[in-house]
């Protein structure tokens, strides 16, 4: 299973963040194996972007091909940096690209304390399968 270890950001951001950094995690899965390829190529492009994306505390990716789920993992200065990616090419363009080959994609989002970076895979699939489980309840 590859996974891109934690890795900090590159953008020259001397912004400190006013407040505890926000974390996102992801778990993405696509429908069938053949969208794989073309995910897993966007997905190092758009962790590229992601890297030198200003706010940017550090980020990593996870990815398990063979079951067609990609993971991501990352803490931001704040909400705005993240929207401001989100917002931005080539990740913009990508999502919408590649949205109708997704099965289904749970998003997961918390605040934490600077000294408590980087997050551990354990406990950002911990969150995302609560999360998982709180949204299937809710359906």
């Amino acid at each position: 299973m590859p996974t891109i270890p934690w890795m900090p950001g590159t953008a020259k951001d001397t912004t400190e963040p006013a407040g505890q950094p926000l974390v996102m995690a992801s778990r993405l899965e696509l429908r069938s194996l053949l969208g794989v390829p073309k995910f897993f190529l966007l997905s190092l492009v758009i962790f590229q972007q992601v890297r030198s994306s200003p706010g940017l505390l550090g980020a990593s990716l996870k990815a398990e091909p063979l079951k067609r789920t990609f993971w991501t993992l990352s803490a931001w200065r704040d909400q705005e940096a993240l929207n401001t990616f989100n917002k931005t090419d080539p990740h913009a363009k990508s999502v919408r690209g590649l949205r109708p080959g997704m099965k289904g994609s749970v998003f997961v989002f918390w605040n934490t304390e600077r000294e408590q970076l980087p997050i551990s895979w354990d406990e950002a699939q911990h969150r995302l399968a609560e999360q998982a489980e709180r949204e299937a309840q809710s359906t």
